[in-house]
């Protein structure tokens, strides 16, 4: 079994105790180190990290460096290292703004720990992970003017069928092997209109190209 090797960072000492002993609990998953601090986490990150994609589950609110900066830091110096923020509250603003700064996931602090599972994983395999909470709170929130500033530039963009199939199949959390077999092409196809559809979009990663979809309407939350 690939194992999935996870970094946390919070300032919180029971809960980034309790997180670390979930993590071990996890078979699937190897506790790569646990850090009081982002400015911690920098300082030692280039002594423990290799060769290989790491999820760091960031807390957003912390003393020093928080969650926004520490993201920002890792996805300019560790882009092997995808990022899940935790926060005390669903906000929509924030949330556009850590996915645009090319987070991969947003999650409350207080979600139970199946579902921190299956973000972890779902992060690995596809890159991101929005619950139907979030998503709702984005899709309510697209006529925001703070919100739209944080999206694209360069609106309306001209889409084929098949783009939308793929941007689609990006929001139900397909991989291209997975698209690939729906779609009768290869999975090197698949990643060819992923590349285009991020430069196209002018989106950052596959989370910006969710937050595409939902603000133009190519992919709807159902209640």
């Amino acid at each position: 079994m690939e194992k999935i090797h996870v970094f946390i960072v919070d300032d919180q000492n029971l809960f980034r105790q309790s997180l670390s002993l979930l993590i071990n609990s996890v078979d699937e998953f190897v506790l790569s180190g646990d850090f009081e601090s982002g400015d911690s986490f920098i300082q030692k990150l280039p002594d423990v990290i290799e060769n290989r994609t790491y999820i760091a589950i960031v807390d957003i609110d912390m003393p020093g460096m928080n969650g926004i900066e520490l993201n920002e830091i890792l996805h300019d110096q560790y882009p092997q290292i995808k990022v899940i923020i935790l926060s005390v509250h669903i906000n929509p603003s924030l949330i556009a703004q850590m996915i645009h700064a090319k987070a991969s996931a947003y999650l409350e602090k207080n979600c139970d720990k199946d579902e921190l599972i299956m973000a972890i994983q779902s992060v690995y395999k596809t890159g991101f992970y929005f619950n139907k909470k979030v998503l709702k709170a984005i899709q309510n929130n697209t006529n925001n003017k703070a919100f739209a500033k944080t999206m694209l530039d360069n609106l309306p963009v001209k889409l084929s069928h098949r783009e939308k199939q793929i941007i689609e199949l990006v929001c139900k959390e397909h991989n291209n092997a997975e698209m690939a077999q729906k779609l009768y092409l290869s999975p090197r196809t698949i990643e060819g209109h992923r590349i285009n559809l991020l430069t196209k979009t002018g989106c950052r990663n596959t989370a910006g190209l969710v937050l595409f979809a939902i603000k133009y309407g190519l992919f709807i939350i159902s209640k």
